[in-house]
């Protein structure tokens, strides 16, 4: 077994296909395949699904990932104590929802860039669904997810709560009912509605406040910031946390404002999100802990 056996698994399943991991490696894809089969018969598992769509993880790969994981991180420690220095660069993968884009996670990779230039982030606009699978499959390190007063997270993922709000009406700073202290149910159903796309905890929520009577003109959209633009563009309102709208530039601009749902006493929470039990790179560590001061000051700017 060798280091950059392990490396070439971990690039198969960062990049999701061999053609691009060799790309990445600057080697051969024969020669990829060739070094990842022997290590595969050293250990007596299969470790990638190789299919026509690209190579992923397999099931018996993702139990061995932390194992992997521990090694890599123990030898780069190893270069550093022997003052080594890495010549590439680091990466973090983020997997989001849209809300809180705008009041969290930029103001985040901000302060991550500033701190840490060596280290990219890519960051990936998924459903929850796809966040919860990518970081079982290791596709990503870290995941940012909205959950409703009740939801739980599924076993195979762990998270912390970085700011908790409440769902609210989104409406142009002009309509009509931007002079209400709240909008009921009932007005809001009688405007054209800017609908989550199945999928999205919003589209849950709008159907739980609508029950079986719809707004008669519901366009439907993928995430927050689309609903937003709509939104802007008078197209209709929409349901979103309140944290999604607060702070966002359309909304200091005076384009869009929100307002509370009569009634309604939900509450919404964005969590960060990661592998159960994974080891977490130093990049990923150190991504979690500016969400969370990030996610502290939106609070407390949010309260002021």
């Amino acid at each position: 077994m060798r280091i950059e056996q392990l490396e070439y698994i971990a690039a198969v399943t960062q990049h999701g296909s061999l053609r691009r991991a060799s790309e990445q490696l600057h080697i051969s894809q024969p020669a990829l395949s060739e070094a990842i089969t022997k290590l595969e018969r050293e250990l007596g598992v299969t470790l990638l699904d190789r299919r026509r769509a690209g190579a992923r993880i397999s099931r018996e790969g993702q139990e061995l990932l932390p194992y992997m994981a521990d090694v890599l991180e123990a030898v780069e420690k190893l270069r550093l104590a022997a003052g080594v220095q890495s010549t590439g660069v680091g990466s973090v993968r983020v997997g989001t929802v849209q809300a809180g884009t705008s009041t969290v996670l930029l103001p985040t990779l901000r302060r991550f860039g500033d701190e840490h230039p060596r280290t990219s982030v890519e960051v990936r606009t998924m459903l929850h669904e796809d966040i919860y699978l990518a970081l079982a499959e290791g596709t990503i390190d870290v995941g940012l997810v909205n959950l409703l007063s009740g939801d739980d997270l599924p076993p195979t993922v762990e998270g912390s709560v970085l700011i908790q709000g409440r769902p609210v009406v989104v409406l142009p700073a002009g309509h009509r009912l931007a002079s209400r202290a709240e909008v009921t149910v009932e007005e809001l159903r009688a405007e054209p509605f800017v609908g989550m796309r199945a999928g999205y905890l919003m589209y849950r929520f709008a159907h739980r406040v609508f029950g079986t009577d719809l707004p008669d003109h519901w366009h439907a959209t993928d995430g927050a910031e689309m609903g937003k633009m709509m939104v802007s563009e008078g197209m209709g309102l929409t349901l979103l946390p309140d944290y999604s709208v607060a702070g966002d530039p359309r909304e200091t601009s005076g384009q869009i404002t929100m307002r509370p749902l009569a009634g309604d006493r939900s509450r919404v929470r964005m969590l960060a999100v990661q592998r159960h039990n994974s080891r977490t790179s130093s990049g990923a560590r150190t991504l979690l802990e500016l969400l969370a001061e990030t996610a502290v000051e939106a609070q407390a700017s949010a309260g002021s």
